[in-house]
């Protein structure tokens, strides 16, 4: 919990500046890469979290690893995050950031569940009427499980909408059973 709130405290900070610079989806472009690569590569986040190398040495492969690519605000911040021993949560920093920046563009993401994959037709169908029953933009994403033999089941945060062909089948049988 400590941690959470940590991480959402400096995802604010970060917020906050990119909304004063007009960076904001630009910082959430480069917070989820460097989570990523945190994520995937592990001697990445071995480097950053080993206690045996010292603060400057990390704060330096940062800067050289985004000098560039960033504005200066940015590779602060990645300091301040490595001078107070934070960089062990930067991945929950990420996270923290870019749900701050769903909320402010009024999106929220949904795993949606399908028999088959679906095609680019079906994608923007199903995005469009999950947008327009949530009043929100929805960012779908799309996995298939042949065992829902058909529908679609659709997760948003903790609400399930199962609108499966397996469950009614299951709903059916259970109807005709009298159970």
């Amino acid at each position: 919990m400590r941690e959470h709130t940590i991480a959402r405290n400096y995802a604010e900070a970060l917020f906050q500046a990119g909304e004063r610079t007009g960076q904001t989806e630009r910082y959430a472009d480069l917070i989820d890469a460097l989570a990523g690569a945190i994520q995937s590569d592990d001697t990445i986040r071995h480097v950053l979290e080993s206690p045996r190398v010292p603060k400057p040495t990390k704060q330096r492969i940062l800067t050289r690893a985004l000098e560039g690519r960033t504005t200066d605000q940015f590779i602060k911040f990645l300091a301040a995050v490595v001078k107070r021993s934070r960089q062990g949560i930067l991945v929950a920093i990420a996270e923290q950031y870019l749900a701050l920046v769903d909320e402010k563009f009024n999106r929220v993401h949904a795993g949606v569940v399908l028999a088959r994959e679906p095609d680019t037709a079906l994608r923007q169908i199903v995005k469009q009427r999950l947008s327009d029953a949530i009043g929100k933009e929805v960012i779908p994403h799309f996995r298939s499980d042949p065992e829902i033999l058909g529908g679609l089941i659709v997760r948003i945060g903790d609400r399930i909408m199962d609108g499966s062909l397996r469950r009614r089948m299951v709903s059916l049988r259970r109807q005709l059973l009298g159970t």
